[in-house]
């Protein structure tokens, strides 16, 4: 195995392209290319690679692919300089805890994306 890019399934893929621009993810392909009505994206931040896809671009070929918004799916990013990563979105996006350090030497903050999804970003000590 050499890597893990999460295919997250959303109900507004455009919504949610535009919420990851925020965080600095730029959208890397699309389907289709020209960027209307789309079915599914790739958006990428450094090393990190997020695809997102419709619901209903799979519903008749994989039904059991559904889901209440948000869940029990959290993004853990590792990222450098969290400190000028937070104080660029913390006025954009929804905090759900702020910078803290954690007992095993991460500082970390929480936020809340488009769909309901946890995603928290942590700088660990060298």
């Amino acid at each position: 195995m050499e890597s893990l890019s999460p295919n997250i399934f959303v109900n507004d893929i455009t919504a949610t392209v535009e919420f990851y621009k925020i965080l600095g993810f730029n959208a890397v392909m699309t389907v289709p290319e020209d960027g209307d009505n789309l079915v599914w994206a790739m958006m990428t931040n450094g090393s990190v690679t997020i695809m997102f896809q419709t619901f209903e671009s799979l519903a008749e070929e994989l039904p059991q692919i559904n889901r209440a918004d948000g869940g029990s799916l959290l993004l853990y990013i590792n990222l450098k300089d969290i400190q000028g990563f937070f104080d660029a979105v913390k006025d954009k996006v929804t905090v759900l805890k702020g910078l803290e350090k954690t007992f095993y030497g991460a500082t970390e903050f929480s936020i809340l994306d488009n769909n309901n999804y946890v995603l928290t970003f942590a700088e660990h000590e060298a």
